[in-house]
């Protein structure tokens, strides 16, 4: 088996070693927290405080990863079922420890004294009292007692809204005719009743297809009608419960409402930042928008007559203009993505960006045949900087959406020995390192290299016909693609931002109407197009209530400062390396230890802005 040096991750463990390295993890962490809270508060100190948390965090974050990533992967079912508990135990105890007020009260000491080792270990400790105080550290007892109690409510409220959307089980039946337009492939997959009609089940998927396909109109009306209205007044009263108690958890803690509260350790700081971010860029695509709409008015006029123009026909609408365009046949541009050329062409070109060199380790510890492994050095000084781990194709058992999981972070142990993984992060603790950070940041630099899918030299690094690699996409199929790519995005984006509005205002305000709430709010950014009669999509918007509460803006706040970057480092040279080294060191290396505004600002020279975002959008009019 190939040593693998620097790495602490623990690629094959079988079901009992996962739950007996779970149970030495949590014994550690108790066996160093109690002696940090053992210490007197006149004697604190960096060496006696922060230095044995840093270091707990450093050395455990791989052990943990390394019990807790099998049960998203391995093909063993045992083995996934006690990674699953091993991350239970983990969860409970790190919670427990995230409410220890005696471990609080030592760290607040030391704070109070500002005897900073550097600016990186002030950022650390901040963010130490920081995720303390937002657990009610610093409220009295009593007040502590009822944040606890509005917590498990809010979790209770929360887990049967989504409960009530997993557990709906509700299905239209159609004829077949009734379903024209359709793909055959998604028609042989659906159940029938008793007397041969089709089943369409309320799933997102099967939804979008209808959506996407249908070519008979009152087939969308009614799909959209019952998805929309999924769950109904069950989950709208959830969902007023939910908000109201959230803001209540907001108050306790001293903030003026729910989404300030939740946005406060975001880049946006403050609501108003967020709604002025959000109004900002839908006031200036609205021009744009409005031409896509008429587009789509009247495309719908030539294949329906004069029935008025629907929110149900939007997508299909949008999939029949770009049919008649571009006619792309992902089918076709397929046979020109074989995976191994698709990823050599990737290597290259993040390679050239930002001054990196992969190469393939044979015979390393892997937990399925098809992982491949590869180690990362620095190109011009030969410094291993981590591995990666490729697992790319779909089995039974294995987690069924793309993702990407730091197994070890880059923060230094006591020893000066640098931890590899995360490959471009330099940030010495490991609750700020890596994908710890800022989570408007996060997403922002695979935003970025995103552009690089769109641009001809890239598309035609990565692609060559499956029977002969050396024939590339052509140069009008590229042009397609960009094209399909900035279809209708206009009226896309201010769908979406509808609903950020949404989740943004319910929770910064009491009292809100939710149902009245969408009713105004759809004819204003859907450029009068009303919300569909009897729905109301509010009962069926999990991200306002698991994961993005108050902070749906989120992905188009990391898109609009991805595309700033891209524009002004790389849109006219997207081989260029000086600015690919500079976002590597300015922007990946430090992670959180300084501020996400601020990293920014620094790599590009000036406060990033929407400008960029905007343009890309009305580069393709239609």
């Amino acid at each position: 088996m190939h040593e693998m040096a620097g790495s602490k991750v623990r690629v094959n463990l079988s079901a009992s070693e996962i739950l007996k390295l779970a149970d030495q993890i949590i014994a550690k962490s108790n066996e160093v927290h109690n002696t940090v809270a053992s210490v007197p508060l006149d004697k604190v100190a960096y060496a006696n405080v922060i230095s044995p948390l840093a270091e707990l965090q450093a050395q455990q974050f791989p052990l943990i990863q390394s019990c807790v990533f099998p049960k998203l992967v391995s093909p063993q079912e045992d083995v996934r079922k006690a990674s699953a508990e091993a991350e239970r135990r983990i969860d409970a105890h790190l919670d427990m420890c995230s409410k220890r007020e005696d471990v609080y009260l030592v760290i607040k000491a030391f704070a109070v004294r500002g005897d900073w080792m550097s600016t990186e270990a002030k950022q650390f400790v901040q963010i130490l009292v920081r995720d303390f105080e937002r657990n009610g550290l610093n409220l009295t007892a009593s007040k502590r007692e009822e944040l606890m109690r509005l917590r498990a409510q809010i979790d209770e409220l929360s887990f049967r809204y989504i409960q009530n959307l997993n557990d709906d089980s509700t299905f239209l039946l159609f004829n077949e005719a009734d379903l024209a337009g359709l793909p055959p492939e998604f028609l042989k997959g659906l159940g029938k009743s008793e007397n041969g009609q089709l089943k369409i089940p309320l799933r997102s998927n099967h939804v979008t297809a209808v959506l996407e396909f249908c070519k008979v109109g009152t087939t969308r009306r009614m799909v959209l009608r019952a998805y929309g209205n999924q769950s109904g007044e069950v989950n709208l009263s959830i969902l007023e419960s939910l908000v109201q108690q959230r803001h209540k958890y907001a108050r306790l803690l001293g903030y003026s409402c729910y989404a300030e509260y939740a946005v406060v350790v975001r880049m946006a700081k403050t609501p108003k930042m967020v709604f002025d971010f959000l109004k900002g860029i839908s006031t200036c695509l609205t021009d744009l928008a409005m031409k896509e709409l008429d587009i789509l008015k009247d495309l719908k006029k030539k294949e329906e007559g004069e029935f008025p123009f629907g929110i149900e026909d939007l997508l299909y609408y949008i999939k029949r203009f770009e049919k008649q365009s571009w006619d792309l046949d992902f089918g076709e541009i397929e046979q020109y993505l074989p995976i191994n050329l698709v990823l050599s062409g990737i290597f290259k070109i993040v390679q050239d960006i930002f001054g990196l060199k992969f190469e393939e380790i044979a015979g390393a510890d892997v937990w399925h045949c098809d992982v491949r492994v590869f180690s990362v050095f620095d190109l011009s000084s030969s410094e291993l900087l981590g591995y990666c781990y490729l697992d790319l194709f779909s089995r039974e058992g294995k987690y069924g959406h793309s993702c990407m999981m730091a197994l070890q972070n880059s923060a230094l142990t006591i020893s000066g020995a640098r931890q590899v993984q995360q490959i471009c992060n330099r940030a010495s603790f490991a609750r700020i390192s890596g994908v710890l950070v800022d989570p408007d940041f996060v997403e922002i630099p695979a935003h970025l290299l995103e552009n690089w899918c769109y641009q001809s030299s890239s598309l035609k690094l990565i692609s060559g016909f499956h029977q002969d690699i050396t024939k590339p996409i052509k140069d009008d199929l590229c042009e397609s693609i960009k094209k399909w790519r900035a279809s209708f995005s206009a009226l896309k984006l201010k769908q979406e931002i509808l609903y950020c509005l949404f989740d943004q205002i319910i929770h910064s305000a009491d009292n809100i109407d939710i149902q009245e709430l969408f009713k105004h709010l759809h004819p204003k950014e859907m450029l009068g197009l009303q919300v569909l009669e009897g729905t109301n999509p509010a009962s069926c918007f999990p991200s306002s209530v698991i994961g993005y509460e108050a902070a749906c803006y989120s992905r188009i706040w990391s898109q609009v400062f991805a595309a700033d970057i891209f524009a002004s480092k790389f849109c006219n040279d997207v081989s260029n390396q000086h600015a690919g080294m500079q976002f590597r060191n300015k922007v990946l290396a430090p992670g959180g230890a300084k501020d996400s505004i601020e990293v920014l600002s620094d790599f590009l020279g000036r406060e990033p802005s929407i400008q960029a975002y905007v343009e890309n959008k009305t580069k393709y009019i239609l």
